[in-house]
């Protein structure tokens, strides 16, 4: 494993022969990272905005996939798919062999790449999947080296599985899949597909290489209505000589033409593509680079950023945004982007977070009108299936004000009116008047849609977001109005919410009859997997509530889910009950993280990926265990939170290399895009405590540091069109700062448990210093 990205374009010239580094000489000179012999069948993700390819990491395509069953893999060109999977075969008068059982699997920030030991043959066989930037297109390349000392003359073979087909909800559209047909363009060289009821197109080809009427040994048996085709060529090589040969595939669900024209560019442009994909990824690993001495630590915080940048998805009729997973998520999310986004724009992801804060408002407004709910979730051919639950308004408008504050992107102030119906309309969801709106949150537990702690707590922080863009806005009646509101929806919070005897904030909050059933359902639910000390819990709960006399609403611990940290996550708790609660959570956890329902908590950990079918029963998941170090570092417990991203660490690289699961360690999605949320937003913006205001040329910097980060820099913190560095120093009780930005914003440095700062030979008292030069070096004394 190399752990220095070299991202820059490779213009270095061979000594030898004056010539540019080859293709696969200039991919090797990239970081990478190795995959798990035992995660050779499992998936891996080759990305660009407009194209991607999932297959397993040995070279298969199998059917895989749950959301359209057996078909989430393969090449997607949104919204319809292209290929189910392609291999390479070699074969010789004596033998044949598929390229689809890698003994290696390497992953790159701009492709992946698996090595074939062709033994019967004597080759050694290396095929690297990258997707150009913003093209219609895939680029498989192939290093082929002869490892004998004489001549090897053998037939490749590249084989296709057609499967044209249209994403998921596109028979609402009256949309239907039809056969599948192709035909040679010899004229081109290229092989092109049809759907027959649809103007939907499949192109590929390589050089030289000609339609083979052989029968194809490796095929799989899979659905769908598409074929086979395999196009093959006679290659000789020398004596220990290598070849590379590119295999393209490009497509259009519009003409045939766009289909060959894509194809023609990428066949004339490989090498100059794979610069310009370089050139986009190291702008994404320059931006926001975290340095500290955990070099894994450091290695998980920038693969999460590409990560994120391989969840970006462009249809032009509809628009670019980041998606929430893949394989089974390939689509665009409101609920998950009000988190994710916050991450995107803490690691300087900032083009792509405006580009999703447009999609999701736009298919939010054609799937809600003006009412002001953000939607749930939307196919990527612009279907919205789920309108949106309570929760994911109020965490969008948190996220949207974030938007602006880091980004100073005034267009955003566009969206003011969004901001108050929102507030208008989850305010309209609370059926019985008592201040809390009813219906289903974050939790998708049946039953769970009374009054739930996610939704309130969200519900506070979109208040303090509304009151910032009205007070922008100079709008004054409703910034007293939004402020007031918080307030008492806080004091609510931490006294309505607060169940004593729990130590914890509740669940959910319903009449006595409803948490019976509930808790009912929840001893069948733990009796049936078989969580005695569930059973037990739950037992003592039941029993306990039936003896009380309970009026109206009142709040209840049941499960133990996740959403009872959302108080400290936004900071609605009270410090004591902060406190307390995150200690009860504690009690839900393994190495790996936060269980999503602590009932359903295991007492040993068991790999997920041992599961028969998908379920969150019994999972550890990512996006709790993010939320949970956030909450931590927002009350100052800074160590412990680094605990938690450390619980996050152990999944990364787990089964997909340079990337962490939905689900951990290893299952769900291969890549989830909230990750980013769980990992940046405790970093820069509780640990180095970077708090934009990017509208008035103007930084709050409140560091936190843990401990044991004791040299630590953050570089390249984008915030509007400036630029900020912090590095940071620990010796015994005296903490040195350098900080440093492109432009003479006011930076307004404060560290509230410091008793001095010194300052150009200053001694200040007091932990709060104004700066404006472009360069700074200061003391903490603590």
């Amino acid at each position: 494993m190399k752990y220095i990205f070299v991202l820059f374009l490779i213009i270095l010239v061979s000594c030898q022969n004056n010539k540019p580094l080859d293709f696969f000489t200039q991919k090797n000179q990239l970081e990478n990272i190795k995959g798990k012999t035992e995660y050779m069948n499992s998936p891996f993700l080759s990305a660009g905005k407009r194209l991607y390819v999932v297959g397993h990491q040995s070279g298969k395509f199998p059917d895989l996939g749950w959301h359209v069953k057996g078909e989430m893999g393969g090449v997607w060109l949104h919204p319809i798919k292209l290929l189910d999977g392609y291999h390479a075969e070699i074969k010789s008068d004596d033998y044949h062999e598929c390229l689809n059982d890698a003994e290696q699997f390497l992953n790159y920030p701009v492709g992946s790449e698996q090595i074939f030991n062709v033994k019967n043959f004597g080759l050694k066989v290396s095929q690297f999947h990258f997707v150009p930037e913003n093209e219609n297109g895939l680029i498989v390349a192939y290093q082929i080296e002869n490892t004998l000392n004489e001549e090897n003359q053998f037939q490749f073979t590249f084989n296709a599985a057609i499967d044209l087909r249209p994403v998921w909800l596109s028979d609402s559209l009256n949309i239907g899949d039809g056969q599948d047909e192709g035909e040679w363009k010899g004229r081109n060289n290229i092989y092109l597909a049809k759907d027959n009821q649809n103007s939907w197109f499949t192109a590929f080809g390589g050089k030289d290489f000609k339609p083979s009427d052989s029968e194809n040994s490796c095929q799989l048996q899979r659905s769908g209505k598409g074929f086979g085709q395999a196009l093959s060529k006679s290659l000789r090589l020398k004596g220990n000589e290598k070849q590379t040969i590119y295999f393209i595939i490009s497509g259009s669900d519009e003409s045939e033409k766009s289909a060959i024209k894509t194809f023609q560019y990428l066949s004339g442009n490989v090498e100059q593509l794979l610069n310009q994909k370089i050139a986009k990824y190291q702008k994404i690993e320059q931006s926001t680079n975290l340095k500290t001495k955990d070099k894994e630590f450091n290695q998980m915080f920038r693969w999460l950023k590409y990560n994120s940048e391989w969840l970006m998805q462009e249809v032009p009729e509809i628009g670019t945004g980041l998606t929430a997973g893949s394989p089974d998520y390939p689509w665009w999310f409101g609920t998950d982007n009000g988190y994710a986004v916050q991450g995107l724009l803490a690691s300087g992801m900032h083009d792509q977070a405006l580009q999703t804060i447009d999609l999701i408002i736009k298919l939010s407004e054609k799937a809600n009108g003006s009412t002001g709910q953000i939607m749930h979730e939307a196919s990527t051919n612009g279907v919205v299936f789920n309108p949106g639950n309570l929760n994911t308004t109020p965490k969008f408008i948190s996220m949207l004000w974030k938007a602006f504050a880091w980004t100073g992107d005034k267009r955003i102030l566009d969206h003011y009116e969004l901001v108050k119906k929102s507030v208008d309309w989850i305010e309209a969801q609370d059926q019985d008047g008592n201040g809390y709106p009813d219906g289903a949150g974050m939790m998708e537990i049946h039953g769970l849609d009374s009054e739930m702690i996610d939704v309130v707590a969200y519900q506070y922080e979109m208040y303090l977001a509304a009151a910032n863009f009205a007070k922008v806005q100079n709008d004054k009646v409703l910034v007293d109005e939004y402020l007031v509101k918080a307030k008492n929806l806080k004091m609510k919070i931490n006294s309505e919410w607060w169940v004593d005897e729990s130590n914890s904030y509740a669940d959910f909050r319903s009449d006595k009859l409803a948490a019976l059933q509930l808790i009912e359902e929840a001893i069948i639910r733990a009796d049936t997997i078989n969580k005695p000390w569930s059973v037990e819990e739950l037992q003592t709960i039941l029993d306990n509530i039936k003896r009380q006399d309970i009026k109206g609403t009142a709040p209840f611990v049941v499960h133990h889910n996740w959403i009872m940290n959302t108080p400290m996550e936004v900071g609605a708790a009270d410090r004591e009950k902060a406190e307390k609660a995150l200690n009860t959570a504690e009690n839900y956890q393994n190495r790996f993280g936060i269980f999503v329902t602590g009932i359903d908590r295991d007492e040993e950990q068991e790999k997920a990926s041992k599961w028969k079918s998908f379920s969150y029963v019994g999972a550890v998941m990512t996006l709790p265990t993010g939320v949970q170090a956030i909450a931590e570092a927002k009350y100052g417990n800074t160590d412990r939170a680094l605990e938690y991203l450390k619980m996050l660490q152990n999944s990364f690289s787990y089964a997909l290399p340079g990337s962490m699961y939905e689900v951990s360690p290893d299952f769900g999605m291969m890549a989830q895009a909230w990750n980013i949320y769980a990992v940046a937003v405790p970093v820069v913006e509780e640990f180095f405590g970077i708090q934009p205001k990017a509208w008035k040329n103007e930084v709050i910097i409140k560091p936190n540091l843990p401990t044991k980060w004791t040299d630590v820099s953050l570089e390249n913190i984008m915030i509007g069109n400036n630029r900020i560095d912090i590095s940071a120093k620990r010796v015994n009780n005296i903490l040195e700062f350098r900080i440093s930005q492109l432009y003479n914003w006011k930076l307004i440095f404060e560290f509230p448990e410091a008793n001095h700062i010194i300052y150009d030979g200053n001694k200040i008292k007091g932990g709060k210093v104004e700066l404006y030069d472009r360069l700074h070096n200061l003391k903490v004394e603590f």
